[in-house]
């Protein structure tokens, strides 16, 4: 398959309902072989910005380019780009060989390429022997496997996918990850792909690119904004739930309501209120009072097989969030350890 393409560029887009700015000012450049992921939850605007892209909705301000050609002034059946929707936009009356040719024959491509392609799409997503199939027949998971192969059919230059796992149980969710980036290592797709979930947005992209209220937070590697946030809600969104307000001192010490860490990287900040954040997994029970050592009351345990996720409550009644393999039970008095360099430390 030839989809290649040298850059796709997001100039300062914008899209506003009304008096509703639902994203603005996007900005962002795509290499070809790309897997970009749009991430926040519910209403950041990743949806706004797919749908912006694959011409669904017209811009409010600002271009798209591809290679240095507008392409936001065409229709989508111009754009070249494939769509992946969440609940799979599937026609049930056909065969899932004809559901996967659908586009060629509205292209007019000739019969014998027709097929070929529909042949090399259903190898790659391995539903060969369900050709025949129709949609109710198959799974979730297959079901997704027939919107993909469609997309891919089409030698798209760009391949748009929104929130394409979000209808599968925990199990297929796993097995079409790893489905997905099979085929983008395999065909060099170009893609961008719409996720609220970090975790698949952190094993299937090459960049991240984390949205809040339609505004961009940052933009990174997974790599980068995991370890090193922007601020205090990409923290929270990538797994840092524990968000204590603190004071923070001159001599790289906060203080909270009963409980001082010391040693943290300030970052820049100088003194005054801030946030520390640190993850559940960074804590540990400690066995001995010390540095970076805090008390809290268990409350809440959940059985997660060899861990245990657990919330405490500290002095301040502040909650602290901690995954452990030591075996607690509530009403526990616990004395845990923050180690000073997992601690980061943002602005209010």
């Amino acid at each position: 398959m030839n989809t290649a393409f040298a850059e796709l560029h997001i100039d300062h887009v914008s899209r506003a309902f009304g008096e509703h700015i639902a994203l603005r000012e996007l900005d962002l450049t795509i290499k070809g072989g790309e897997f970009v992921a749009l991430l926040g939850p519910s209403g950041c605007g990743k949806s706004t910005a797919l749908n912006c892209l694959a011409g669904l909705l017209p811009l409010t301000g600002g271009q798209i380019l591809m290679d240095g050609k507008r392409v936001d002034t065409l229709p989508p059946e111009k754009r070249g780009f494939g769509m992946v929707f969440q609940n799979y936009a599937l026609f049930p009356h056909m065969s899932v060989r004809r559901n996967v040719a659908f586009g060629l024959s509205m292209r007019k491509v000739a019969r014998t390429e027709r097929e070929r392609r529909v042949d090399e799409a259903l190898r790659l997503v391995q539903l060969t022997d369900h050709a025949a199939k129709f949609p109710a027949q198959l799974s979730g998971g297959q079901q997704q496997r027939v919107a993909i192969a469609r997309a891919i059919v089409l030698e798209p230059r760009l391949v748009l996918m929104d929130e394409p796992l979000s209808n599968l149980d925990a199990a297929l969710r796993l097995e079409m990850r790893s489905e997905i980036r099979r085929l983008h290592q395999t065909l060099g797709l170009t893609t961008v792909y719409v996720t609220h979930d970090q975790e698949e947005a952190l094993a299937l992209a090459d960049r991240l690119v984390v949205l809040r209220d339609g505004l961009v937070q940052q933009i990174g590697s997974p790599e980068e904004v995991y370890a090193h946030p922007a601020n205090r809600y990409v923290a929270g969104f990538m797994g840092y739930r524990n968000l204590l307000p603190v004071a923070m001192s001159t001599s790289d010490t906060v203080t909270g309501e009963g409980f001082t860490l010391s040693g943290v990287n300030r970052d820049g900040l100088t003194e005054g209120a801030a946030v520390a954040a640190f993850r559940p997994t960074d804590v540990t029970v400690a066995d001995t009072e010390g540095e970076n050592t805090v008390r809290a009351a268990v409350e809440i345990v959940e059985y997660h097989g060899r861990e245990q996720a657990v919330e405490a409550r500290l002095p301040g009644g502040e909650a602290l969030h901690v995954r452990t393999e030591s075996r607690l039970a509530p009403g526990d008095e616990v004395l845990f350890h923050v180690p000073r360099e997992r601690v980061l430390v943002f602005a209010p």
